[in-house]
């Protein structure tokens, strides 16, 4: 397994733009836009589900920040916030991206030709796991 990057906040050769004892701001190296930011968690985890509660609310905090400070700077039509998760995420330390977007940016969302479903079942499955999941967190 190589070294994790984001561990080793002396390694990371961009500039930062916000810090606090939890998290860590900075510049994208290979920015979508102009503006684009990594948000990291100091301590090291993959996934959002292994973060607590309390780290992952200070995130959304910290973000809703750099949004704001997004739209004073760049005076975007929007802006997307979004986080890869598993063999997903290339760094292997959880990071969000926050970044300024404008119409024809090139920027998009992109799948394969396989047909999805979306219908009562698999609401169901879903609607049934997340209650479990919520008693399991209430014990």
């Amino acid at each position: 397994m190589r070294e994790c990057i984001f561990c080793h906040k002396e390694q990371i050769i961009t500039d930062f733009v916000y810090e606090d004892e939890f998290v860590m701001a900075f510049m994208d190296m290979e920015p979508i836009n102009e503006g684009h930011i990594l948000l990291v968690t100091k301590q090291h985890y993959l996934d959002v589900d292994e973060i607590p509660d309390e780290l992952v609310a200070h995130l959304m905090l910290v973000s809703k920040k750099i949004v704001k400070a997004l739209k004073e700077i760049y005076h975007p039509i929007g802006y997307s916030i979004m986080q890869n998760g598993g063999e997903f995420n290339d760094i292997g330390h959880y990071h969000m991206h926050i970044f300024p977007r404008y119409a024809g940016d090139g920027f998009g969302w992109t799948f394969g030709i396989k047909e999805r479903n979306v219908n009562a079942e698999i609401a169901e499955r879903i609607r049934k796991q997340l209650e479990k999941e919520c008693r399991e967190h209430e014990e």
